[in-house]
């Protein structure tokens, strides 16, 4: 009887030395792992609900909307992802997805990330991001801390971005926050809410469109190319861009970048569009444009 059982724990030793190393595995815990060691203050406590909340800022009350997953657990380190409004627009335009709904919802995030992050709509000075003296930096910041004080997020896991006006205010999160923020992406954007620091690295995007008559391309480029030199990608390096009338999009991943830095640049053919769609018109419940933006915020070396 004793020979058998050692006889069976051998076996057990022989089968586990050959089992295939799963790499899936140990990189889905060692990222759960690397979570749990940058979780919030507000992880373990009884979270507050979605909706409309406010913070003050140099004695100003300044709102912003909240959607936390349905699924919500207090044990879970989350990502947590901004999304600013165009000029002249609210942070209702971004959480109800105008017309689209959810499925244009937070820029279409709501749909593609499923309930795995909380997502922010702030509200800016008259429905602009001007970002006076940095008051909306200091924004971000207040959001931030009232966030995560009850609610479980994974603090290398914040992610911003926005539309012409709002893609202009995640350009200066990018610039001034880079420490804070994992990375941003700018559709149709431009230098409109400064650029304070702006010398460290972070994960960037830019979508832009080559017939954008309100914030041309060639700004976009620029904007891109701060972030080119900064995460140490290959500067000069041919971004090919769609013809007109071609009715496509055309994707350039920056070589050499410095690991967990990459830099990816989405030229389409079309205008000032936050939900351009390839050979059609601009429909933000059809885009390309969301799943574009959560695969590279969800990419592994992002993680």
């Amino acid at each position: 009887m004793g020979y058998r059982v050692r006889e069976a724990e051998q076996r057990k030793r022989v089968e586990y030395h050959h089992c295939p190393l799963n790499t899936t595995n140990i990189l889905s815990e060692r990222s759960l792992l690397e979570a749990r060691q940058n979780a919030s203050p507000g992880c373990g406590r009884s979270p507050f609900a979605s909706g409309v909340r406010a913070v003050t800022v140099n004695n100003q009350r300044r709102q912003y909307t909240i959607r936390v997953p349905n699924n919500y657990s207090p044990s879970r380190p989350y990502k947590l992802i901004f999304a600013f409004h165009w000029v002249g627009g609210t942070m209702n335009d971004v959480s109800s997805g105008g017309t689209d709904r959810e499925l244009w919802s937070y820029y279409g995030m709501q749909r593609t990330a499923g309930e795995s992050a909380i997502l922010v709509a702030p509200q800016g000075i008259n429905n602009g991001w001007a970002n006076n003296g940095g008051e909306d930096i200091q924004f971000v910041d207040a959001m931030i801390k009232d966030i995560e004080s009850q609610l479980c997020v994974n603090q290398r896991q914040r992610f911003s971005l926005g539309f012409s006006y709002g893609g202009s205010m995640s350009y200066s999160i990018a610039c001034s926050r880079a420490k804070d923020f994992r990375g941003v992406a700018v559709i149709s954007g431009g230098q409109l809410s400064g650029c304070s620091g702006g010398n460290d690295p972070i994960a960037y995007l830019g979508i832009h469109g080559i017939s954008d008559g309100t914030l041309n391309v060639g700004g976009g480029r620029g904007l891109r190319d701060r972030f080119v030199k900064n995460n140490g990608c290959q500067q000069g390096q041919n971004a090919p861009e769609p013809n007109r009338g071609s009715g496509i999009h055309v994707k350039t991943n920056y070589n050499n970048c410095k690991a967990g830095y990459p830099v990816s640049w989405i030229a389409f053919d079309g205008g000032h569009w936050p939900g351009a769609v390839d050979n059609g018109p601009e429909s933000g419940a059809k885009s390309w444009v969301p799943g574009e933006i959560w695969s590279f915020f969800n990419q592994a070396q992002l993680q």
